[in-house]
């Protein structure tokens, strides 16, 4: 009987040990959630990857289904410092940047990423990139923070702001042909270049407020952009500016332009102002929640998707009205007024 009985206790033992080292197939795992919709998406770009979009904690995100779903990029450094501004040259080759004067370079369309400037030493936030006739690149941010590179991105180098500016440098824009290039910031800064970015003069002050950003609108006719509704055109490559009579004052901090030459400004409010007459006049054609828009991107499946500081948004074309159009006014009759 104690025979049996121990016979029966091994073989259970054995058959335990066996079902214990026997393999099985795992339970899966829920797939892992990215909060998109709480995060601060501070710029978006379509590349040959799908739809990409930066921000907060150095947060890379790339959708295959135009912001449906998203999955965090490859890094090959992570700083966890905001990230302020996507760039692509072409549908591969991008950077983007950020606080403490970091660089990150993709070859692949925003897939995978590696580091190509960082100041361990300083805070100052990188804010826009252009890329010069001369082949080189230039990045400008806080403080008058200004960078270069001669080797298509893979390294920079500090350099002098023009005229030894300390104000914030906001926006970095360009004319069709590269010649001329305007650089807007704090203060009413803007500094003009008619040399293809090589030599740096700064305009006559025509507004005391933060310019956020602006825009080429062809030939010598520009747009500039920022705080308190506050828009200003140029025609004669910013020789003279006139401020646009738009009378809300929601600070606007991107733009978009649609394939028919529609502009498109957003920012608080989640407000977006549309233009049909290339910049002569806006609209208020979109009214959001209490949040800001920081940046547009039209999807191949013709939607509007916008970054925010409380995370993506899509916007419909449908939901777009037709109020009354804004008036440009003569800014010198205005010299001695603040308009920030």
């Amino acid at each position: 009987m104690r025979a049996s009985v121990g016979i029966c206790t091994s073989i259970i033992v054995a058959a335990a040990g066996i079902f214990a080292f026997s393999p099985r197939t795992p339970v899966p795992m829920a797939e892992r959630q990215i909060p998109v919709e709480n995060m601060n998406i501070t710029s978006l770009a379509q590349t040959s990857a799908g739809l990409v979009a930066a921000g907060e904690l150095g947060n890379i995100l790339i959708s295959r289904d135009d912001g449906g779903s998203w999955k965090p990029a490859t890094l090959s450094s992570q700083r966890h410092a905001l990230l302020t501004r996507l760039y692509f040259q072409n549908d591969d080759i991008g950077f983007a940047m950020g606080h403490e004067g970091w660089v990150l370079r993709t070859t692949d369309g925003g897939l995978s990423w590696d580091e190509v400037a960082f100041d361990q030493e300083r805070n100052e936030p990188l804010l826009d990139i252009g890329h010069l006739p001369s082949g080189h690149w230039l990045a400008i941010g806080g403080y008058g923070k200004l960078l270069s590179s001669v080797d298509q991105g893979k390294s920079w180098t500090l350099q002098p702001a023009p005229e030894g500016t300390d104000w914030h440098l906001n926006t970095l824009i360009s004319s069709a042909n590269k010649y001329v290039w305007l650089m807007a910031g704090e203060v009413g800064t803007v500094f003009r270049s008619l040399d293809g970015g090589e030599s740096w003069e700064k305009l006559p002050e025509f507004y005391n407020g933060s310019f956020y950003g602006g825009l080429h609108l062809g030939g010598d006719d520009w747009l500039l952009y920022g705080m308190r509704g506050n828009i200003f055109r140029t025609s004669d490559n910013g020789s003279s500016w006139q401020r646009l009579d738009f009378n809300i004052p929601v600070s606007l901090f991107t733009h978009e332009v649609l394939a028919d030459g529609q502009i498109l400004l957003a920012g608080q409010g989640g407000m977006i102002l549309s233009s049909t007459d290339n910049g002569q006049s806006f609209q208020l054609a979109y009214r959001g929640g209490r949040y800001s828009l920081t940046d547009l991107q039209f999807t191949d499946d013709g939607k509007l998707v916008a970054g925010s500081d409380q995370g993506i948004k899509t916007v419909s074309a449908a939901q777009f009205i037709k109020p009354a159009t804004t008036r440009l006014v003569n800014e010198s009759k205005n010299n001695n007024k603040n308009n920030s």
